[in-house]
């Protein structure tokens, strides 16, 4: 499915999130749930810097989704984020049955940015999203985008 004007607005909010992560001492990654009329149900950012590693945005709209949505609702909503995916954040999207993802930038552009900033790659290994959950719709990334969250991965490197 094409990257609407609409998706891009969406996705732009999520590279803000992932800003203020980056700016709260987290890494940056942001995300939105929005349902199947446009309205941002809920949205977070990264919150990793307390020490634990599973609180990425995306599992938690996951959990949020469950707790507050029907299987009817999850099913038509789209998650946007400013980073796809990892196999733990695709994995519980599949789970919790959540429709259509739409990102910025790529886990294989995340990985290539790290090891250009000679940073530690992940712990797990780096699969796109229909890797983990091969019915998942899937769209990104977007190229100027995708620019933008390269360089809060800079930053948060110390390399720039």
């Amino acid at each position: 499915m094409p990257i609407t004007d609409q998706d891009t607005k969406y996705l732009e909010r999520c590279v803000a999130l992932a800003e203020a992560a980056l700016d709260a001492g987290d890494e940056p990654f942001g995300s939105l749930l929005v349902d199947d009329q446009g309205t941002v149900l809920h949205e977070a950012r990264n919150l990793v810097g307390g020490g634990d590693a599973t609180q990425h945005p995306e599992f938690a709209l996951a959990r949020w989704a469950v707790q507050n949505l029907s299987p009817e609702a999850r099913r038509t909503a789209t998650v946007y984020t400013s980073g796809e995916h990892c196999p733990m954040c695709a994995a519980a999207h599949a789970w919790v049955g959540l429709g259509r993802i739409v990102y910025a930038s790529s886990m294989a552009q995340l990985v290539d940015w790290l090891a250009a900033s000679n940073a530690a790659p992940p712990p797990i290994a780096p699969l796109a999203i229909n890797q983990v959950a091969p019915g998942l719709v899937v769209d990104g990334p977007v190229t100027h985008l995708a620019e933008q969250v390269r360089g809060l991965h800079a930053r948060a490197q110390g390399s720039v």
